[in-house]
């Protein structure tokens, strides 16, 4: 006969504990975009500027918003891979960040007894 457990969900503690691990293990994270460009020069008469153009390139450029501007950032070929990781880094720190908020507000609305209110129809008369 095979046992089988039915809802099973691990305590809050075992789950933050599961975050907080994953949280160490990330190594370093940077927020914002990678991307591939292409670009014209100044020059009339560069190859770029022909018909078909020939752009130079490709270049590769971090972009990322900081005070409500847009900073933006050379990237030297072989250094890609390590943005690209750092980045990703990033998008998993904000998902577990999420994650361990949603659950403590979980554990703070079943302590204090929270129940959201259910929104009823108001009928006019």
């Amino acid at each position: 006969m095979r046992a089988t457990i039915k809802n099973v969900s691990p305590s809050p503690q075992d789950r933050a504990a599961r975050i907080a691990a994953e949280l160490a293990g990330l190594g370093l994270a940077l927020p914002g975009s990678l991307m591939q460009r292409r670009v014209r020069c100044g020059w009339p008469g560069c190859r770029c500027h022909a018909d078909p153009p020939q752009l130079h390139g490709p270049y590769w450029h971090w972009t990322r918003k900081r005070a409500g501007k847009t900073i933006s950032r050379l990237v030297p070929d072989d250094q890609v891979d390590d943005y690209r990781q750092w980045i990703d880094n990033h998008r998993r720190l904000r998902e577990l960040v999420t994650e361990l908020e949603d659950l403590t507000l979980a554990v703070a609305d079943e302590h204090s007894g929270y129940q959201p209110r259910r929104r009823t129809r108001q009928t006019s008369p």
